[in-house]
């Protein structure tokens, strides 16, 4: 009997369609299903790009290899360096220019069928994830296929800095805030300058009271003024 499993996400939907197991001993007690023990077609779409993938269970078992390795090589930020061999189709995922996800699939090596390559937003790729996680958590669907993950080597971690290195600019902060110190110091303090008395300061300092002093009279002025002239007709009656 012919049956179909869907996990179906935002952007990503995975049809299984196989058959169904008979033997009564496989039925699942908890809900009464028959396991999918064959599998004859799985099928990948996603939802925002309208783009699909399609193929039988090596196909289905490398898509869950492929997508859980990224997965990983995503979220820690370490390279693995890539596998070969096993059958194909070969499933690999890549990493664009663009935050892109490049899907490609080779069909085979003879490399007579082309090769098909798809652009996944991370939204798809994560709904991607999501949908084979589901699937390996089903057990009435395929259960004799296992995914094995492994966690990364630590050999693949990029090297640490070395405490010189990561010393090195402690130390170029520290020379150059004693240099600024030092410029400070050989800087010669400012000059204070009083300002001076302008002449109407000088005018006010000579007389306090603000009253002007009588300018002496020029001698010609003294022949001619009427004091001198008085002076003179009494001398001479």
């Amino acid at each position: 009997m012919n049956i179909k499993r869907q996990y179906v996400l935002p952007n990503c939907n995975l049809v299984l369609e196989g058959l169904e197991d008979t033997d009564i001993e496989n039925v699942d007690i908890l809900d009464g299903q028959s396991p999918m023990s064959i599998l004859i077609n799985a099928e990948c779409n996603f939802l925002t790009s309208n783009q699909t993938l399609s193929g039988g269970s090596v196909f289905l078992e490398n898509l869950s290899r492929a997508v859980s390795r990224y997965a990983q090589e995503f979220l820690s930020g370490i390279s693995q360096p890539p596998k070969d061999g096993g059958e194909y189709p070969h499933i690999t995922i890549t990493k664009t220019d663009n935050h892109l996800h490049r899907l490609i699939l080779e069909p085979s090596a003879s490399g007579d069928e082309e090769r098909i390559e798809l652009n996944l937003t991370t939204i798809e790729l994560f709904d991607l994830v999501d949908a084979i996680d589901r699937f390996h958590a089903d057990r009435t669907t395929l259960p004799s296929m296992t995914l094995e993950l492994q966690s990364i080597s630590k050999r693949y971690r990029k090297p640490e800095q070395s405490l010189s290195e990561r010393l090195t600019p402690v130390g170029i902060g520290f020379a150059s805030l004693a240099m600024a110190a030092a410029a400070f110091f050989v800087i010669p303090p400012p000059e204070i300058r009083r300002p001076e008395n302008s002449p109407a300061n000088n005018t006010t300092e000579t007389n306090p009271n603000n009253t002007e002093s009588a300018s002496p009279i020029p001698n010609n002025d003294r022949e001619n003024s009427p004091l001198q002239n008085t002076n003179e007709n009494k001398d001479n009656p």
